[in-house]
């Protein structure tokens, strides 16, 4: 008790006397500074992504001129004020960030195509294949170089996407086919901060989605597409001869490894892998290009060693290097080349080209070039959870080996082969917790989910992976051109069935996910941040990014739910039950957004709406034209008729109308109707006892070119 007296006057004092030491602490902060020169190079790629945050988080696109003008002020103040160490620490860090700035508006701009303004009626379509996607029911095809009836040339997407449910032959990659459709604008997020896919969708070029109202009919078989071409209908024919080899979920999970179309893989195999933490086995990444370029490697420098006179006289360690990267290349044109797979290819040829040039494999520096040369080419990425969560792990793992590889090292020194087995374990072990704390505090805030049995399932499916699977699929890529792949699918779906056993067997424990509520962007900022403290430096300070970590999982805890939510189509309303649930309106509303509430409330299911009568908790009561909604000493009405209006307008203290009010709520603090909904999208309402606070869909994200806003007139 006395020494725990003590730990606590010396922090009190230490707090009272913290004014006093800020000179000493800032000196301090300055020498720790100076001697991590060598790892200042690390935060050049984090600047980047700096510019690249500035523009995304902006209410309104900024001049074409902005960026430069930030790179140029940068590149001045290093140069004038060479002299001094700090100018030119601010100078580099502005003209990175410039940089980052300027190469996301040049990305934009030239992704800049039209997207469709609202939903069509059944309209004609003509447009070449760009891929085919088997889905659990149906397919879903991409076409460009369209034609729609009704649509100018100027305001035609450049890319659409469509659900094809009818059963039939499917046209492949180049040919042009023509169908009915109803196209759609990409759709808004639910809620405000949640998914933004008009964003993303805007970034690949996609201006519209949809649903056919028949199959695609052959209007010119493969006229055109080169190599791009070739390659699809190489991808496709992949996918399918896995799925014959090996049927069930096996099979669609067997495409998925070796083309990354994982369209196929059922529903439940899916939900069940991402409640036992190995979703990251289905999407392919580092994990699975690092293996099959493993295997290539070892596989040509073992078959070279074999011949003693071009071992003994020829660098085939370097041989089989060049060999693994055209591998590797090869492995990315037939995974889609998606941002994944982007990002994987270019961390595996840094780490092989290494090794051609007798570099360290593996280093921070090599990953900070790595994140450099994916946000240069494709800025956009920085939002995938993809990019961040790649990345988050292949740092956090890079700067535990630096802290760990002596003391491993020593345990592995002298061991007879029990030791290594041990070691290995240990190994695989500390590896799945530091990648699992690094990705799974990112997964929990886009995805609102922790995954409590990770740990214990990658132990046991990782291994599988890496060992069996994998290998069996180089050896299928191998035996294709022979007709033999049968020979290595059908083992590798021995190993596949083994890891969905284990997803199914972890995911059924008890507790197996914990739900998360959503928590503003400002959470992931400041994990991020201390988590890049935490990593790229050596010395004791860096420990001080835990406080960054810490304050972004704390807001977890003390984020408050909106109270009322409401779609931009008016057709589903939420509100807040008395013990924190959600209840929400009929059934016809949009089923995404019915799920990404729940998801962002961290709840399982919703409550029932009362239809004529009052709810349980007494806060809500309903009749035929509307309903009214008590909570923290508010009244708010949600008329869904023009008959309710009046009467709700001169009592409610909120009114959120699915029907226009026109201006007869003067006496409200707060009016929503539907012309609000249609113009701004989704709403949320916080009620308080000191206010309430209303946001939308589009108030939050501004406007920039992917929102999409209707015509006034």
């Amino acid at each position: 008790m006395y020494h725990i007296r003590q730990s606590v006057s010396r922090w009190l004092w230490g707090v009272y006397s913290a004014p006093a030491r800020l000179p000493m602490l800032v000196l301090a902060a300055r020498a720790s500074f100076a001697a991590e020169r060598e790892r200042w190079l690390l935060w050049l790629p984090v600047m980047f992504g700096v510019g690249i945050a500035v523009y995304f988080g902006l209410p309104t696109e900024p001049p074409p001129w902005s960026g430069a003008l930030v790179v140029l002020a940068g590149g001045l103040l290093a140069v004038v004020a060479r002299a001094r160490l700090a100018a030119v620490v601010v100078g580099v860090a502005l003209l990175m960030t410039g940089l980052g700035f300027a190469a996301i508006q040049f990305r934009a701009s030239v992704v800049d195509a039209p997207v469709i303004a609202k939903r069509t009626a059944p309209v004609s379509v003509e447009g070449r294949v760009v891929a085919v996607e088997m889905r659990d029911v149906g397919h879903r095809i991409l076409l460009q170089d369209l034609v729609v009836v009704g649509l100018p040339p100027a305001e035609t997407p450049r890319r659409i996407r469509l659900v094809v449910r009818q059963s039939g032959p499917m046209p492949g990659p180049g040919d042009r086919v023509g169908l009915r459709a109803v196209l759609l604008p990409p759709p808004a997020p639910a809620a405000p901060g949640a998914f933004d896919f008009q964003r993303q969708a805007w970034f690949a070029g996609l201006g519209g989605v949809g649903f056919a109202l028949s199959l695609p009919r052959l209007l010119q078989a493969e006229a055109a597409g080169g190599l791009a071409v070739v390659i699809a209908r190489l991808r496709q024919s992949i996918a399918a001869r896995a799925r014959d080899a090996v049927t069930g979920p096996s099979g669609a999970m067997a495409a998925a490894l070796m083309t990354g179309d994982r369209g196929a893989i059922p529903a439940e195999t899916v939900q069940a892998m991402r409640d036992s933490g190995l979703a990251h086995l289905l999407a392919i990444s580092g994990l699975h290009m690092g293996l099959l370029a493993g295997c290539v490697f070892f596989a040509v420098r073992g078959g070279l060693a074999l011949w003693p006179s071009v071992a003994l006289r020829h660098p085939i360690k370097k041989w089989a290097a060049a060999a693994a990267i055209v591998g590797a290349f090869a492995y990315l044109l037939l995974a889609g080349a998606t941002f994944p797979t982007q990002r994987a290819f270019v961390m595996t040829s840094i780490v092989l080209i290494a090794v051609i040039m007798d570099r360290r494999a593996v280093s921070m520096r090599l990953v900070a070039w790595a994140a450099l040369a994916v946000l240069a080419v494709t800025p956009e990425s920085l939002l995938h959870v993809g990019f961040q969560m790649s990345f988050a792990a292949v740092v956090a793992l890079v700067a535990a080996y630096e802290a760990l590889a002596e003391p491993v090292g020593r345990l592995r020194r002298g061991g007879g082969p029990v030791r290594k087995l041990l070691v290995y374990l240990l190994g695989v072990a500390i590896t799945t917790v530091i990648a699992g704390l690094a990705t799974g505090l990112i997964a929990a805030y886009h995805f609102n989910r922790f995954v409590d049995y990770g740990l214990v399932a990658n132990m046991a499916a990782v291994p599988v992976m890496a060992f069996w699977i994998m290998p069996f699929a180089v050896a299928a890529f191998a035996l294709m051109p022979l007709g033999l792949e049968v020979l290595a699918l059908v083992p590798m779906g021995v190993g596949i069935d083994l890891v969905i056993r284990i997803a199914h067997t972890v995911a059924a424990w008890p507790g197996a996910v914990t739900l998360l509520p959503a928590v503003p962007v400002t959470a992931l900022l400041a994990i991020a941040a201390g988590g890049l403290w935490l990593c790229l430096w050596r010395l004791p300070w860096r420990w001080f990014g835990l406080a960054g970590v810490a304050f972004g999982c704390a807001t977890f805890a003390v984020t408050t739910p909106p109270d009322i939510l409401i779609t931009g189509d008016a057709k589903l309303t939420a509100v807040r039950t008395g013990d924190g649930g959600l209840a929400m309106s009929s059934r016809r509303g949009s089923t995404i957004a019915r799920e990404t509430w729940l998801r962002r409330d961290a709840l399982a299911a919703e409550f029932p709406w009362p239809g004529d009568g009052v709810s349980e908790d007494g806060l809500l009561r309903c009749d035929g034209i509307g309903c009214i909604y008590r909570a923290k000493g508010w009244m708010v009405a949600l008329p869904t008729d023009d008959r309710a209006v009046a009467e709700d307008c001169a009592r409610a203290d909120v009114v959120v109308s699915t029907v226009p009010v026109r201006g007869r709520c003067p006496a409200a603090r707060v009016v929503v109707d539907r012309f609000d909904l249609w113009r701004n999208g989704a709403h949320a309402i916080w009620l308080d006892k000191a206010g309430i606070r209303v946001d939308s869909v589009n108030r939050s994200r501004g406007t920039r070119p992917w929102v999409s806003r209707p015509d006034r007139r």
